[in-house]
């Protein structure tokens, strides 16, 4: 049954690295005011129905931020950040930077005609370059809460999508 599923082509992916750039618990509690004031202005329809304003607006705050975050993930031969996608065997050697490397990296030193990924109070970045002559962005710098894994994971993906090299 495996083997069929195989192929067909509908065989799960080899999940190397999988992250969601969620926004840090600050930014959660900070949306989560948004609920509350937003009762307020409903107490003169009645407490009642402010308190159910408020509470959806706050659970639908939360969850819109969480479904909005942006995901990074290494499956088999791909590098998959936010909606973008590159297959492994066109990524060079990851660099990883953190602290003051890393600001470094997401603010002056980033280049212009690279491919970003960056959510602000996530530390780490990864700066992978780019080396398909025919794409316009010669890197891709991605921020992760966990950068060592994720350049691993490349590491992995380009070792497997070049097994020659």
């Amino acid at each position: 049954m495996q083997n069929a599923a195989r192929d067909a082509g509908t065989a799960p992916t080899a999940t190397r690295y999988r992250e969601r750039l969620a926004p840090s618990l600050w930014l959660f509690l900070a949306a989560a005011l948004g609920g509350p004031m937003l009762a307020l202005v409903f107490v003169p329809a009645g407490s009642g129905v402010a308190l159910i304003i408020g509470i959806a607006a706050t659970v639908a705050i939360i969850v819109l931020m969480i479904a909005g975050s942006p995901r990074v993930a290494v499956e088999k031969h791909v590098l998959r950040a936010g909606r973008a996608w590159i297959d492994a065997s066109w990524l060079g050697e990851p660099e990883v930077r953190t602290g003051e490397d890393a600001r470094q990296a997401r603010g002056p030193g980033l280049p212009a005609r690279g491919w970003h990924l960056i959510r602000g109070g996530i530390d780490g970045v990864v700066i992978v370059p780019n080396t398909d002559p025919a794409d316009p962005a010669p890197s891709w710098t991605i921020s992760s809460r966990t950068p060592d894994r994720l350049a691993a994971a490349i590491d992995a993906a380009r070792a497997a999508a070049n097994p020659q090299a």
